[in-house]
């Protein structure tokens, strides 16, 4: 997924190795349908014509259904097909922690922390989030604190200017950075990137949706919803 995978379990036990293992196969595998890098990916060859969806692996359609569920969501911010190409990381990325967490679950581990990319996916806790200064490279903007938290941040730091407004062609600029705090990252991470993208309205939507979000403008002054709490 051209990322990054972290996992912090305090409560190890003899099935803890053996689980992050088949985790980590699962992960590959979620690689190898999904990837956008991998010519070879069923997301490749979808986006080349080469593979009917109705041929496709079934956990594509069901993340492309998930996809396009967000898209009608979001007025279209949320897309699958961001600058006119298939390539539903979006979604995935934030999806394919959570089931990580999921199996982590599954296999006893009631207090980890699954990173993928910056975002966080915890049970338990308490945990604490730091959360990015897009203006200052290696420094924290605030810290989120609680239980079973999902974090989801979209905004340009890392890669620049890279989340495309889907109504305009155009990189979102209105905000420096966005988090959402939610239960879930396959949806929070979702929104965070659709409401990045829709720009100056982001926080009176989450607001309206009752979405926990702090927003970082570019001058550096930092807003949140009144739930942020």
């Amino acid at each position: 997924m051209g990322t990054v995978f972290s996992f912090a379990v305090r409560d190890p036990g003899p099935g803890t190795g053996p689980a992050i293992r088949r985790i980590v196969e699962r992960l590959h595998r979620i690689d190898a349908l999904f990837s956008t890098y991998r010519p070879e990916s069923e997301i490749s060859r979808l986006g080349r014509g080469e593979l009917a969806p109705a041929d496709a692996d079934p956990e594509v359609r069901w993340v492309l259904e998930r996809c396009a569920e967000l898209g009608a969501e979001t007025g279209g911010y949320f897309t699958a097909t961001p600058g006119g190409r298939l390539d539903p990381s979006g979604y995935v990325k934030g999806w394919a922690v959570e089931e990580a967490s999921r199996a982590l679950r599954a296999a006893g581990s009631r207090q980890h922390c699954v990173s993928g990319g910056g975002d966080v996916q915890s049970a338990g806790g308490p945990w604490r989030v730091g959360i990015a200064d897009p203006h200052r490279a290696g420094s924290v903007a605030r810290v989120v604190t609680g239980h079973d938290l999902a974090v989801a941040t979209s905004g340009t730091a890392e890669r620049g200017p890279h989340v495309i407004d889907p109504h305009t062609g155009l990189p979102a600029a209105a905000l420096a950075s966005l988090t959402l705090v939610g239960p879930g990252l396959a949806r929070v991470d979702a929104l965070a990137t659709a409401a990045f993208a829709m720009g100056a309205r982001a926080l009176r939507w989450l607001d309206a949706k009752g979405v926990r979000a702090l927003a970082i403008h570019p001058d550096g002054r930092q807003e949140t919803t009144g739930g942020w709490g």
